[in-house]
């Protein structure tokens, strides 16, 4: 995916880069797998703010992504590869032989015209979906399911992948990004195996941010005076200790739980750990 350069005609203008868009084959959704998207702005029930810094935006519609890839053995073809506003990566939509038509996560590499498939007897191909027992040890795959029949989970964004490390006893390895390694289902029948996409999800090539309000659009808390946040007010620059937040809950203290978290079999490297 390659990038545009923007002209330097202001300080956070130079170094900007976006997407060509190149790949996008397709600017119109399918309108059968369109959902509403509504924004709150916020705002709750009662139409109060309870969440700062949003509003604005230009308005988006949820693409409907088949995660599960349960239609077996119908082959598709790939009829465009679109933009999603939902996600990093690309979106294909394929074209069955029976006349439906889903959304599934562009693999890199996949093309109009392929033809795609699903079940445990598909090949080992680009953009097809099966258990993780037929695809050999050392593939990377994506859009790997945590609980079998669940839909995928993990290596959904752009350039994601996980590597298969081995399998045994039921269950198949996974090396994440991370160097953690988790441990996901793998028995032959369909509702007791996690399944998976052999190759990475299509990548988005990174961008600097060029100008710091990309990189966090809202105001720094120690900015604020001290009635409008924990961390407001003083003479100069005071030192933070921690972090917190603007009802003043520790930022730093709290381990976010995640469903993959359950899964895990080896913990990430440390620092200066041997490989």
């Amino acid at each position: 995916m390659a990038l545009r350069h923007r002209k330097p005609t202001s300080p956070g203008r130079r170094f900007q880069t976006v997407s060509d868009f190149a790949d996008v084959t397709k600017d119109t959704p399918e309108k059968s797998l369109l959902a509403p998207k509504p924004k709150t702005g916020g705002r709750n029930n009662y139409g109060r703010k309870t969440s700062r810094h949003r509003g604005g935006g230009h308005k988006q519609q949820y693409r409907i992504i088949d995660f599960k890839r349960n239609k077996d053995s119908v082959p598709a073809k790939v009829a465009s590869i679109e933009y999603d506003p939902n996600r990093t990566c690309r979106i294909a939509l394929l074209h069955y032989v029976d006349g439906e038509k889903r959304y599934i996560l562009a693999p890199n590499g996949l093309k109009v015209g392929d033809v795609v498939e699903s079940g445990p007897k598909a090949d080992i191909r680009n953009g097809n979906a099966l258990p993780m027992r037929f695809i050999p040890t050392g593939s990377t795959v994506h859009n790997v399911e945590l609980r079998p029949g669940g839909g995928g989970k993990m290596a959904r964004s752009a350039g994601m992948g996980v590597q298969l490390v081995a399998k045994d006893g039921g269950y198949a390895t996974l090396r994440l990004p991370s160097t953690r390694c988790a441990a996901c289902p793998s028995t032959v029948a369909r509702r007791s195996a996690s399944w998976a996409t052999p190759s990475t999800s299509s990548s988005r090539s990174a961008r600097p941010d060029a100008a710091a309000g990309r990189a966090s659009a809202q105001t720094r808390g120690v900015a604020m005076n001290p009635v409008d946040h924990p961390l407001g007010g003083g003479e100069g620059r005071p030192p933070v200790d921690v972090t917190r937040s603007r009802r003043g809950s520790a930022g730093r203290s709290y381990a976010s739980a995640k469903a993959v978290d359950a899964l895990i079999i080896r913990r990430r490297r440390g620092r200066g750990a041997r490989r």
